[in-house]
């Protein structure tokens, strides 16, 4: 099969392909996707083939506005429509209660065509797409490129990020046909990420609402609409032997190049100073930090890569450098990677939590 890029033009043709069951590469704010029909239990199935996902690993729908929340979720609380009003569309995803079959509509499908009860199951949206959970993510997208495709499909598109499972997300459409060549028919190109990160994902099935993912949009903002919000301690640390995600990005080594990451984190001057002392005076180790610092990497007689992330005070710049600077170094020979981490605090908890994802946990406070 031979991947196309599909220009902004051709955005019907995209649209086609995942009304046909087909499986698309899609752009959003926050990271390039990897999509299919979302009510379509074969093409869902798709997407774990073509990225190597592992089948307990939730995906996440996309859908077109908050009034199609009904449609596949129940028991909505009242704090979702004032989330969505807040940051709907953008790079929030909610987790909600799945709607289920109505006893007619489940005798119906029983009586329908062959497995067509088994493919289905009770609930309007796949276990394939829910990895067999009572609860979905849902999201309305703003990259006016990807809500397009979803006015024109008029399905919610799942859509998990179009790397290879594990790899760095990808933040251009260049970035998912380095992993997605051969294996899909298609990737619209949108241009680069404007966000870089995925979307925050918050449940709404508990209380108080708790943040299982933090991305686009900030901690500090959902407490502002909603006042109490918990964080799960999954996003500080790496989730147990028989814990079970109830959210992407939860349980898995995510986000990581092919070599090991050792994440620093602390006072930035004090991080610089820490990996300039421990680097290996060879070309085998590689350097992504703050910009202030690229001049203290790249003095010495070996020529090691030394990627910015951005400025120090940038967190923004730092969410929308950092996937390319991971893939960047994929494209070198280092054995090592020292990566500089933000703080907590705003976007900064996204970028720390990819990085330290990447690092399997291995982070060094300084």
């Amino acid at each position: 099969m031979k991947t196309q890029i599909l220009s902004p033009a051709e955005v019907e043709k995209a649209a086609g392909i995942l009304k046909g069951g087909g499986l698309l590469g899609i752009p959003t704010e926050t990271v390039y996707g990897l999509g299919a029909d979302g009510l379509n239990p074969m093409a869902v199935g798709q997407i774990f083939q073509a990225k190597g996902r592992p089948q307990d690993n939730p995906l996440i729908l996309h859908i077109w506005s908050a009034g199609w929340l009904e449609r596949y979720c129940e028991d909505i609380p009242d704090m979702a429509y004032r989330l969505a009003e807040a940051f709907w569309p953008g790079p929030l995803t909610m987790i909600l209660k799945c709607k289920r079959r109505t006893p007619q509509e489940l005798e119906e499908l029983k009586n329908g065509p062959v497995c067509s009860y088994t493919h289905f199951g009770p609930r309007v949206i796949p276990d394939a797409a829910t990895a067999g959970l009572d609860t979905v993510g849902m999201r309305c997208p703003a990259h006016p490129l990807c809500r397009e495709v979803i006015r024109l499909a008029q399905t919610p598109i799942a859509a998990p990020s179009g790397n290879t499972s594990g790899r760095p997300s990808p933040t251009t459409a260049r970035h998912m046909l380095e992993d997605m060549e051969g294996k899909i028919p298609a990737i619209l190109d949108g241009g680069p990420c404007a966000v870089g990160v995925e979307s925050t994902i918050l449940d709404l099935t508990c209380r108080p609402p708790r943040l299982l993912r933090p991305g686009g949009v900030t901690l500090e903002q959902l407490r502002e609409v909603l006042g109490e919000v918990a964080v799960d301690p999954a996003v500080t640390r790496q989730m147990e032997a028989g814990e079970k995600p109830r959210a992407p990005g939860m349980k898995y080594r995510h986000y990581a190049p092919k070599a090991p990451v050792v994440a620093v984190r602390g006072d930035p001057e004090r991080g610089a100073a820490y990996i300039r002392e421990h680097l290996s005076h060879t070309r085998w180790d590689g350097v992504i930090c703050f910009e202030e610092f690229l001049p203290m990497f790249a003095e010495g007689p070996t020529e090691r890569p030394v990627i910015s992330l951005g400025p120090a005070t940038d967190q923004g710049e730092q969410a929308r450098r950092l996937f390319d600077a991971l893939r960047a170094m994929d494209g070198t020979d280092v054995k090592r990677i020292w990566a500089q981490c933000p703080g907590d605090g705003g976007i900064g908890l996204a970028v720390a939590n990819r990085l330290n994802k990447a690092a399997g946990f291995h982070i060094i406070e300084v």
